[in-house]
């Protein structure tokens, strides 16, 4: 292998892990890592649970530095050094060093673009008022917390972010307030099923408000679209995310209308010797014939694995696509999904079984129930979707049904799973078997 200038932009999780994957199949080329934030390879997803206390350790978020990277890997990581132009042409970037203020060029030989995404801001300029994104935003919060002996805060937007953060808020001791502009919480999830997110808000006496959004802040006093006027230390929103392409834009890199990068199988872009992956990239589902975007933590590192073996010759090792497996814990609950999204669900003629049972044996103590629900296409019959709900069990129900979705299983095909059978942990006939049977009826 000849020896590469290789360039990622981005050191969380897609663009860290690709430098070091590149590093274990390739010791000889020259690999630089730049990033506009001061801190690289933060757990993001461990974020509200530091806010909770759930993580005791600020240490525990960050695993990794550059002096530890360099050391171990020789990899050069630069800090608060953010890339503001790539010029494919001449296989150059243009770097701002927020410490100097000065700009720096770079050549490369390949680029790996892992950008990330940013939190949408809501248009209020007030000092309590926050987003959570990275460490930066983490410690921010943090320091308002205890500095102004917050009390009760506002949490906007209820996607899994939200309401990690509202679960973690009350463990804390605060008193948190959910609102979010629609009906539609939880988009991920199918919405009647995102019911017990309710009831766990209502067995607590955690108020939240539905189609309801912000008018004005006046100082700690919010205005509300409803015409409600209350008071709060603190407001943290979760709108959204915007993909941070801004600085390709003029690059001959291919973006589409939302701001983000299609790649293909290899993750590379229309420019063979870029590659993107994480947050920023589009990619395709693995079971159905469909674009995807899941900008979720196994996507990025599945990403950065197969970067690393295009990148070390290995051509035969490609991507064969999302599932789009999700999970979320609230409270006492876990709710969790994969397959095709509810939008993407409208493209089918398709049919939906579901089952409602206890996870295991009825007679086994501390037994739970379990919703879950398949979607499958009327045709083919090959499943598109399944969703789940529960206090236990959940999890091990959808990777099941996420493993069959990967290998193109119809629902008839659940009825020959072979469950791990013992009073404690299952049926005779598993609720996944379950599916399959009711499909035949």
């Amino acid at each position: 292998m000849s020896k590469q200038k290789i360039i990622v932009v981005g050191a969380v999780a897609g663009g860290a892990t690709s430098a070091s994957q590149i590093r274990r199949l390739d010791p000889d080329s020259d690999i630089t890592v730049y990033e506009k934030d001061r801190y690289m390879s933060f757990v993001n997803c461990g974020l509200p649970y530091y806010l909770g206390n759930v993580v005791e350790s600020r240490e525990q978020l960050l695993p990794m530095t550059p002096e530890k990277f360099k050391q171990k890997k020789n990899i050069t990581v630069k800090l608060q050094h953010e890339v503001v132009s790539v010029n494919t042409k001449s296989q150059t970037i243009e770097i701002k060093d927020h410490t100097t203020g000065k700009l720096v060029k770079d050549n490369y030989d390949i680029l790996v673009l892992s950008p990330g995404a940013r939190a949408r801001h809501l248009d209020f300029d007030v000092p309590h008022l926050f987003t959570l994104r990275n460490m930066e935003d983490t410690d921010a919060i943090e320091d308002y917390i205890t500095t102004n002996q917050v009390k009760n805060v506002l949490l906007i937007g209820a996607g899994y972010v939200s309401l990690e953060l509202l679960e973690n808020m009350y463990e804390r001791g605060l008193s948190p307030t959910l609102i979010h502009r629609s009906e539609a919480i939880n988009k991920l999830m199918d919405q009647d099923m995102n019911a017990v997110i309710l009831s766990e808000l209502d067995k607590r006496n955690i108020p939240y408000r539905l189609n309801e959004e912000v008018v004005s802040i006046n100082d700690h006093t919010v205005t509300f679209k409803s015409g409600a006027v209350e008071d709060y230390d603190m407001i943290i929103a979760g709108v959204g995310v915007l993909p941070n392409s801004e600085f390709i834009q003029s690059s001959g890199i291919e973006i589409d209308d939302k701001g983000y990068v299609p790649v293909n199988n290899r993750f590379q872009t229309n420019i063979p010797n870029v590659y993107a992956v994480g947050d920023i990239a589009t990619n395709h589902y693995r079971h159905v014939d469909l674009p995807a975007h899941v900008p979720l933590a196994w996507g990025a590192h599945r990403g950065a694995s197969i970067i690393a073996e295009q990148i070390a010759g290995n051509k035969d090792v490609v991507f064969q696509g999302f599932v789009g497996a999700s999970i979320v814990k609230f409270f006492d609950y876990t709710l969790a999904s994969s397959g095709v999204s509810l939008k993407d669900l409208e493209q089918f003629d398709y049919d939906m079984v579901e089952v409602k049972n206890g996870t295991h044996a009825g007679y086994y103590p501390n037994n739970t129930s379990v919703h879950l629900r398949a979607y499958y296409d009327k045709t083919s019959r090959r499943l598109l979707r399944a969703a789940a709900v529960g206090i236990t069990g959940v999890d091990k129900r959808i990777d099941v049904l996420s493993m069959a979705m990967m290998h193109r299983a119809t629902i008839d095909d659940l009825t020959a799973f072979e469950v791990a059978y013992a009073p404690p942990y299952s049926h005779p006939k598993d609720l996944i078997n379950m599916l399959g049977y009711k499909a035949r009826q």
